[in-house]
């Protein structure tokens, strides 16, 4: 049998790090995956997938990703369930991540902004027509 997940995505929210009475680290975090297809109003919708990771990557991802960041993680998916407050049984599903990866740098989000707002600006990048006479030419 196989189960393998590979998932790029953005934290939806600050990943949340808490730890089991055996101080054994795990992270609960959702990303937001683009669907491969357009809706009919020609929009692509994403998918919210909420994610578990643990020991020292769960540190790790914490640590070093904040809500917004662009990763990579490959893990499993898993189905768990418990009974509620109510007698009902509810079931889970969720990816167990065993690795991820950042897949931009903390300052490369913000260069990407700024670059984006440096060629709606510019006439040369978005391909406005630039009027030139002779006269402004140099021969």
């Amino acid at each position: 049998m196989i189960n393998n997940v590979v998932l790029v995505g953005r934290l939806t929210r600050e990943p949340e790090l808490r730890y089991t009475p055996q101080n054994t680290a795990v992270a609960t975090f959702t990303l937001a995956v683009n669907r491969r297809f357009k809706n009919a109003q020609g929009e692509r919708e994403s998918d919210f997938i909420n994610c578990v990771i643990w020991r020292q990557s769960a540190e790790n991802l914490a640590n070093w990703c904040k809500k917004g960041a662009l990763i990579g993680v490959t893990g499993s998916i898993q189905v768990r369930n418990y009974e509620n407050k109510d007698g009902q049984r509810v079931y889970v599903t969720e990816v167990m991540a065993d690795n991820f990866q950042m897949l931009e740098s903390r300052g490369e989000k913000h260069k990407t902004t700024n670059q984006q707002s440096k060629q709606k600006n510019d006439p040369l990048l978005n391909g406005t027509p630039i009027e030139l006479s002779d006269d402004d030419l140099p021969f």
